[in-house]
């Protein structure tokens, strides 16, 4: 409760913060914050893909000091760019060797070692900003979250959601009681392009010499390599990632976990599936995911809908809006006075409404953005794409994809409605926001002691695509109670020598 009211109503507290940041104070310094006008030396680990584009936004404000990345090939372009500075292929020998000169990290990964390479650095006193999922499994999850209270560090996870102007007004739309007592949800994500429902492991091939795979599978149990895994297909097996729970559940389930103030569930269902696999997740499923009462909010049920799509049997359709578009468009708020988007929160530039004169959603045309457009999506009064739908007793309110965008259903009463007072600070950017904390300010909106938890919930439902029937979560003993299957699950297997230990 410390670290939700510490969020909640930090900008209260600004008047008790040293004119030179919490940096400022000698003691603070000794944890390695530094004051606000002073560079932080920033390292990167995961140089391609997200990795560069989270090593820019921190090159925007800070220095940028070493990399790190067991690909050559993935990492050229960040490389290329950082020549001079010093390139290493393993995590611990840079920081052995470099961790005199950095103060926090950049760490943009395959989700089976996120949990590894955080907690080393965590431990070396190095502020951590995590790309999504924390990690892979529940106990990762849980170790993170221990860590984070007990290295006293700056972290963030990359679910750039929770800075967004949407993410904070849906919040607050529903602490106001417009939709009443919410006891249903309905999460989903629209089908990912790593594979799913493989029946047989790729074949064994040499790895190439760009790539170092004994680092790249870090302290996992060794494999054959196969340039079937790598740059991206990793992230439908489940022994390295976590699907599209990882990839984009974790951002549209993001205003759920927080407007709801969800803890930790008590059981855990796999209510439907389609071409299962022991290799990778499924092509789809559902799974249903109950939580108790949370202070005065009732008992709810998060039904999340992998890889939804209109052509479904099983889609999910919202009561009494058949005719209506469910999923808003993102930065719908301008109409409403608000801004377009927090600079610096999302991938690239802020977008804006759809055009008064644009297509219908779901017809296309040049330039127009369609959620799910060829993968069955989408249709009104289906749920399909990335978003999510709250079921309240007064109402029904929907989010698009980070929390892009939200509005109230029918289309009507949100046209009328008119926004709640702002109860939440406002963000300066997804990564400015660990910046500010890493120099002593406010704790970032997704430090791990907040996004911990809602992380952990995520790995859970990750399971019971495995393990079919009601799974019953102890959360203080984090075991199943009913299923030594599930909990086969809960805690990844290591490579001698290598477990984790805060």
């Amino acid at each position: 409760m410390t670290t939700r009211r510490y969020f909640f109503f930090g900008s209260l507290l600004a008047g008790a913060v040293p004119t030179g940041g919490y940096g400022s104070v000698p003691s603070l310094r000794a944890l390695g914050y530094k004051p606000f006008y002073d560079k932080l030396n920033v390292a990167a680990i995961g140089c391609g893909g997200r990795g560069n584009e989270i090593l820019n936004d921190a090159a925007r404000t800070e220095n940028i000091v070493a990399l790190c990345d067991v690909d050559l090939k993935r990492g050229e372009g960040a490389i290329k760019r950082y020549e001079k500075l010093p390139l290493y292929r393993d995590y611990r020998t840079m920081l052995d060797k470099e961790g005199k000169n950095i103060d926090a990290v950049t760490i943009a990964i395959p989700d089976f070692m996120h949990a590894a390479v955080a907690l080393a650095y965590m431990q070396a006193g190095k502020h951590v900003y995590l790309e999504k999922p924390l990690a892979r499994t529940p106990w990762e999850t849980r170790l993170l979250l221990d860590a984070a209270v007990k290295y006293k560090v700056a972290t963030q996870m990359g679910n750039q959601g929770y800075s967004h102007e949407s993410h904070r007004v849906a919040a607050e739309i529903l602490w106001s009681g417009e939709i009443g007592e919410v006891t249903e949800v309905h999460v989903s994500t629209t089908p990912g392009t790593h594979p799913t429902g493989l029946k047989e492991l790729p074949p064994e091939e040499s790895a190439p010499e760009t790539l170092d795979w004994s680092a790249w599978l870090g302290n996992a149990p060794m494999r054959p390599f196969s340039s079937y895994y790598v740059p991206y297909n990793w992230r439908g097996f489940y022994d390295f990632g976590t699907g599209q729970i990882g990839n984009w559940a974790t951002h549209s389930a993001g205003p759920v976990h927080h407007a709801l103030q969800l803890g930790a569930p008590t059981s855990i269902e796999r209510v439907a599936v389609t071409n299962e696999s022991k290799y990778t997740f499924p092509d789809r499923a559902t799974i249903r995911v109950d939580f108790p009462k949370r202070g005065g909010m009732p008992p709810v049920s998060v039904f999340y809908h992998d890889s939804a799509r209109a052509t479904d049997p099983d889609v999910y359709r919202v009561p009494g809006m058949d005719n209506e578009v469910i999923l808003p468009p993102p930065n719908n708020l301008t109409a409403k006075g608000r801004p377009m988007g927090t600079p610096g929160a999302m991938y690239g530039p802020p977008r804006g409404p759809r055009p008064a004169n644009a297509p219908p959603m779901g017809a296309g045309g040049p330039g127009v953005k369609v959620f799910g457009a060829g993968r069955g999506g989408p249709a009104p009064g289906v749920l399909t794409g990335n978003g999510a739908v709250f079921i309240g007793s007064k109402g029904i309110m929907a989010t698009v994809e980070r929390g892009e965008g939200v509005w109230l259903l029918p289309a009507a009463r949100w046209a009328e409605y008119k926004l709640p007072p702002q109860l939440l600070t406002r963000s300066p950017g997804h990564m400015l926001d660990w910046i500010r904390a890493c120099k002593g300010g406010e704790q970032s909106c997704s430090d791990f002691r907040i996004s911990a938890p809602y992380a952990e919930w995520l790995a859970l439902t990750a399971i019971a695509f495995r393990v079919p029937g009601k799974l019953n979560w102890d959360s203080k003993l984090m075991r199943f109670t009913n299923s030594a299957e599930a909990n086969k699950y809960v805690k990844p297997a290591f490579r001698p020598g290598m477990e984790l230990k805060l």
